[in-house]
């Protein structure tokens, strides 16, 4: 290996009674990209902010150049050249794109030049791809690829020569995608060391030269990407094999379909959405971010109120735009944002799970505790919540933990109903996904019909029962079974050329 530029030696760390980290050994070399895979809890973050300044270190050291440093904090890591970009953009929407570029960048005396600068941050902005972008353009009108190139951008103002990239692509569209890698080789070329964090194994074997695995709080494993399968790096960080990623589809007889969509339109945003779902299956819209694919399903759930069509929950109109009777009509929406739209991050988990159940547990405005207290407990239980964490703020919980509660929380005792979900495996990690595509599964057993949104396009392929593609708005295929394909959806939401055309049920 060439160079070392930032190592990590034997580095422990403790809160309290809990082990975060265990003799953790880590190192990243001069243009080198490593994947920090592991899964939520493992210690990926605790290790990124020991090298960062962010914690210190209970034992252990942290070398930059082969030098001991004691870093108190990200101003002294960001001396030394390593930088962290967090997963929450730290964008000021409202600046210009110049300001964000120079933000925090102590070096500019306060009298300077101007045409100088502005010409560093051109030079700057072209480096990371932004060529289009103008410097007096205001943050907010950049699309997600373009907030995430800026703020790599950022770091390299302020000559970082190690960049510690926390899911960089999450909510990027894959064009977007594309985008960044394109600027991480680059910058790899010119001799910068990344730190990639995701959970999106595809990513890993794309862009890094190796991968790193924590489990439990200690390293398990470093080794070349090339001498290394997605079975064996699942396998690595799970601490066992992972039988099956996605669960088998049901089989679904020729039933009066749950749902019927005639016609959804979203003006400037969805042009016309037309499908229908029968008890037990999930169809999938397919689309890049801005295509409408999460208006749809936003739209489906009442929370879009300039909405028109038609809307049928087993032969019944359902009112547009209005929430209470998505409800009413047992139409139930999991968001992609849990923090924002999801659970209450600041409460606990018997809590989360009893708000949307208080009308069974109520009588005159009084709480039934003992029936509280067996309805949340049969809802933990019908997510695999392990009923002793019902106590715990759901703040504590992991990523994969947080999504069950927010499934859990509007599942209901009817026969029959529609489960909205925009992006449902997002941040979570690869043990916690197959989990949640089971209990996905299990829920459309016991005779809901699914209807999600997804950018990722292998879980678009493994879990749909149908497919429909949008681009730009309008809806350009419709799969099922055994004409899904990913060749197929990618050319649809990409609008190729040469896509095929696509089929009507």
């Amino acid at each position: 290996m060439s160079q070392v530029v930032l190592e990590a030696r034997g580095v422990s760390k403790s809160f309290g009674p809990i082990e975060a980290l265990k003799s953790v050994s880590f190192s990243v070399a001069k243009g080198e990209v490593i994947a920090l895979c592991g899964e939520n809890g493992a210690g990926k973050s605790t290790l990124v902010k020991i090298m960062t300044g962010i914690h210190q270190p209970t034992t252990g050291q942290v070398y930059v150049d082969g030098v001991a440093r004691n870093f108190r904090g990200s101003a002294d890591s960001q001396a030394c050249g390593v930088a962290f970009v967090s997963q929450e953009l730290s964008i000021i929407p409202h600046l210009s794109v110049s300001d964000n570029l120079w933000l925090g960048h102590l070096d500019i005396p306060f009298f300077h030049r101007r045409r100088v600068w502005r010409s560093k941050a051109r030079t700057l902005l072209d480096t990371v791809g932004l060529v289009d972008v103008a410097l007096d353009q205001q943050a907010h009108t950049l699309s997600l690829g373009q907030r995430q190139l800026l703020e790599i951008g950022r770091m390299l103002a302020r000559n970082a020569r190690v960049l510690l990239l926390d899911e960089p692509t999450a909510t990027l569209s894959d064009a977007e995608i594309e985008r960044v890698f394109g600027v991480l080789r680059r910058l790899r070329h010119a001799g910068h060391s990344i730190v990639f964090i995701t959970h999106r194994l595809a990513e890993i074997f794309e862009v890094c030269d190796r991968v790193a695995v924590l489990r439990n709080g200690e390293a398990v494993v470093t080794l070349p990407v090339a001498q290394c399968s997605r079975e064996q790096l699942v396998e690595h960080m799970l601490g066992r094999s992972l039988d099956q990623m996605y669960p088998e589809h049901n089989r679904v007889a020729n039933k009066q379909p749950v749902l019927t969509v005639v016609n959804l339109c979203v003006p400037g945003r969805l042009h016309g959405l037309n499908f229908r779902a029968a008890p037990g299956q999930i169809v999938c819209i397919a689309g890049q971010i801005g295509s409408g694919a999460a208006e749809a399903v936003r739209a489906l759930a009442g929370l879009v109120y300039d909405v028109h069509g038609e809307v049928f929950v087993q032969g019944r109109a359902v009112a547009l735009g209005s929430v209470p009777a998505a409800l009413q009509a047992n139409m139930r929406f999991v968001s992609e944002d849990r923090a924002a739209e999801g659970i209450f991050l600041t409460q606990s988990v018997h809590t989360n799970l009893l708000a949307t159940q208080l009308d069974r547990v109520t009588h005159s405005g009084v709480i039934d505790t003992k029936k509280a207290g067996k309805i949340t407990d049969t809802l933990a239980r019908r997510v695999t919540l392990e009923v002793t964490r019902l106590s715990m703020l759901a703040s504590s919980l992991s990523g994969g933990n947080q999504q069950k509660i927010a499934i859990g929380r509007l599942l209901t005792d009817q026969v029959f109903g529609v489960l909205l979900m925009n992006e449902p495996t997002r941040g979570v990690d690869v043990g916690a996904r197959a989990e949640i595509y089971r209990l996905m599964r299990e829920v459309c057993a016991q005779g809901y019909c699914i209807v999600m949104m997804s950018t990722d396009i292998e879980e678009v392929v493994e879990m749909a029962d149908v497919v429909i593609t949008l681009y730009k708005g309008r809806q350009v295929g419709q799969y099922a079974a055994e004409s899904i394909s990913t060749t197929r959806v990618l050319a649809d939401i990409t609008h190729e050329a040469d896509s095929v055309a696509g089929e009507t049920l």
